[in-house]
C-alpha cells in the first residue's frame, strides 16, 4: 500500500500542480452535462516500382470516440466517461492489416461531498475491454501458411471490472483523484484461451508457466481484491494547446501486492482550427499477468475533430 501511494505521488503531482494554477474551482451547477468527442486520424504514405530510396506503400487510421456524462445534485456527484478507440495499419504487401489500438473503457465515480471541502465520500466503477481479436505474427511463416496468425484475444477476452468505495479529491472535472483500499478485481476470459487437458502429462505445468492474464487453467475469471488509485488533469498549456494525463494504479492484496499494476496515458492536443487538429499520444502499462515488462504505445497524427 505505501509503495501504491508513493507511485501515485509520483505520477500525480506534476499533473495537479500544473493544473491546480491553471483551473478555478467550479462553481456548483445542478443537473445533466454532456459533452463528448469524434477524432479521426489518417496517415499514408505511396510509392512507385521506379521509386529507388525505398519504402512501402502503407496507410493508418485510427477513430477515437470520448464521451462525458456527468451529473450534481447539491452535494451529489457522479461523473460518468466513455472511450472508444480503434487503428489499424497496412502495408501494400501484407495480406492482413493490423491494429495499432483497440480500446473500450467506461468509467464512473459516484460522490458524496465532505462538508464543504473538495473531499467526497466515493464509489468508482471501471470497466475495459476491446472490440477486434488481437492477434500474434508468425514471421517465419508467409501470409498464405496455416498458423502465420494465432487469436490471442477478443472482445470480453480479457475485460476487467474494477469497483470499490473510497475517497475522492475533486477540484472540478479536469482535476481530480480518486483513492480506493478496498477494490474488488474481476478479470474475464474466453474459456478457449485457458483450455488445457489435464489428461495429457505435463500440459497443466506448461500453462501455469504462462496463464492467460493470470487466469487459471479451464477457468474463465480471476478475482482479486486489493487497493486502487485513478486520477485526471486537464489543462492547457497555452492557447490552442491542452495537455491530458490518465494514471491508474492497481495493488493486489492476495498475490505479489509488491507488482503495482500501471496504466499512464498522456495526451496532448494541439488545435490548428476547430476541425483540424494535431494529436500525440504516450501510453505506457505495466501489468505482470499480461506480460513481463512495460507495454509502451506512442502515436502522432493530424486529424479532423468534432466536438459535441
Amino acid at each position: 500500500m505505501k509503495k501504491l501511494l508513493l507511485l501515485a505521488v509520483l505520477f500525480a503531482a506534476p499533473m495537479l500542480i500544473s493544473a491546480q494554477e491553471e483551473t478555478p474551482k467550479d462553481s456548483i451547477q445542478n443537473g445533466w452535462t454532456r459533452s463528448g468527442n469524434i477524432s479521426l486520424l489518417f496517415n499514408q504514405a505511396a510509392f512507385n516500382h521506379e521509386w529507388t530510396g525505398g519504402g512501402t506503400s502503407n496507410y493508418s487510421g485510427n477513430l477515437s470516440l470520448s464521451y462525458d456524462f456527468n451529473y450534481r445534485r447539491d452535494k451529489i456527484s457522479w461523473d460518468n466517461r466513455l472511450i472508444g478507440e480503434y487503428g489499424i495499419t497496412k502495408n501494400r504487401d501484407d495480406k492482413y492489416s493490423r491494429k495499432t489500438n483497440d480500446r473500450l473503457e467506461f468509467n464512473s465515480i459516484l460522490g458524496r461531498q465532505i462538508k464543504e471541502s473538495n473531499w467526497y465520500a466515493s464509489l468508482f466503477l471501471n470497466f475495459k475491454t476491446q472490440f477486434a481479436p488481437g492477434y500474434e505474427f508468425n514471421e517465419d511463416l508467409t501470409p498464405n501458411d496455416e498458423g502465420y496468425r494465432t487469436e490471442t484475444t477478443h472482445f470480453l477476452s480479457p475485460a476487467y471490472i474494477q469497483f470499490g468505495p473510497g475517497l475522492l479529491w475533486k477540484k472540478n472535472d479536469n482535476l481530480y483523484v480518486n483513492i480506493s483500499p478496498a477494490t474488488a478485481k474481476f478479470i474475464l476470459v474466453d474459456k478457449e484461451f485457458t483450455a488445457v487437458d489435464e489428461t495429457v502429462p505435463g500440459a497443466l505445468d506448461a500453462y501455469n508457466k504462462n496463464k492467460y492474464f493470470g487466469v487459471d487453467a479451464n477457468k474463465t475469471s480471476r478475482f482479486e481484491f486489493g487497493a486502487s488509485v485513478s486520477a485526471y488533469a486537464k489543462f492547457n498549456i497555452m492557447a490552442n494547446i491542452s495537455a491530458e494525463n490518465i494514471l491508474n494504479l492497481y495493488s493486489n492484496y492476495l498475490e505479489d501486492p509488491q507488482n503495482v499494476d500501471i496504466d499512464y496515458t498522456f495526451n496532448l492536443v494541439m488545435n490548428v482550427n476547430k476541425y483540424i487538429t494535431t494529436n500525440v499520444t504516450f501510453q505506457a502499462i505495466y501489468d505482470d499477468n499480461a506480460v513481463q515488462g512495460f507495454q509502451i504505445r506512442e502515436a502522432l497524427g493530424v486529424g479532423l475533430t468534432y466536438g459535441f
